[in-house]
């Protein structure tokens, strides 16, 4: 009984020291399936975090990329615009270029039609100023302006008398168109004659717009010698001249016939004169 109970016991020490054996085998598997479920674990947490690492890489990459070629296109961006900046400036300048060029020839085209219309005017403004004496002296030699005459008069009288008629006038002159007038000569007879006195040196022209013509007022420079004055003087032809003298009993002071002869040549001049 008792050895029965010691094989049982026996048994029983290495059942269960199988058991232990077995158990510790399982907790060992165990510890070590832990470990490896742990080690699987890490590794996959390891693996998780190169992958996100990778990942956070790749996307810095592309981002990089992203930005890199955003960065290549805008700078081609840029590029273009300010190349199309340029052109578009080098265009306005062009057509400015072309505009100030054909504002100048313009404006040149406007000087040389305003300078032609001036010209012109200026012209029509000497040819209005223009006056026949102007085209005679053009026309006519000096000498033939010196020696000019009209037919069956007395030039020398009639220049006497003109220039006397002139003089009449002191400083204030006489319009040459009145002086015609009074003398009945035509204006191309008055016209030499005037351009005859002033080349002798007699008169002088001041030409003068007058009533919106131009003509000229005539001025005594010179009166000339003349004899007509005394051709009639008694003293030529007196009897008692060798007697006559200031203080003697025959004297110019008390001679009736100066004094006649004095009379008569005032009364002809004032006809002249109001003629």
């Amino acid at each position: 009984m008792v050895k029965k109970e010691i094989t049982s016991a026996a048994k029983l020490k290495k059942k269960l020291g199988g058991a232990k054996a077995e158990l510790a085998s399982r907790n060992k598997k165990l510890k070590l399936s832990v470990k490896a479920e742990a080690k699987k674990k890490e590794e996959a947490k390891k693996k998780v975090e190169v992958k996100k690492k990778a990942d956070a890489k790749k996307k810095v990459e592309v981002k990089k990329k992203a930005d890199a070629k955003k960065k290549v296109a805008k700078k081609k961006a840029d590029a273009k615009q300010k190349a199309d900046k340029k052109k578009a400036d080098a265009k306005k300048k062009v057509e400015a270029k072309k505009k100030a060029e054909a504002k100048k020839i313009e404006d040149a085209k406007k000087k040389e039609e305003a300078k032609k219309k001036e010209e012109e005017a200026k012209k029509k403004e000497e040819e209005a100023k223009r006056t026949y004496e102007e085209e005679l002296e053009e026309q006519l030699t000096e000498d033939e302006i010196k020696n000019f005459a009209i037919d069956k008069t007395d030039m020398d009288k009639l220049v006497n008398r003109v220039t006397e008629m002139i003089a009449s006038y002191a400083t204030n002159g006489i319009l040459q168109n009145i002086l015609w007038r009074k003398l009945k000569l035509s204006s191309r007879d008055g016209s030499r004659l005037a351009l005859k006195l002033e080349k002798l040196g007699n008169i002088t022209r001041e030409k003068i717009l007058e009533n919106g013509r131009w003509t000229y007022l005539l001025l005594i420079k010179k009166i000339p010698i003349s004899t007509i004055s005394i051709e009639n003087a008694p003293c030529l032809v007196c009897p008692v001249e060798g007697k006559c003298s200031t203080d003697g009993e025959i004297s110019p002071k008390t001679c009736v016939y100066i004094e006649n002869w004095v009379l008569t040549e005032l009364k002809t001049k004032k006809r002249h004169e109001t003629n």
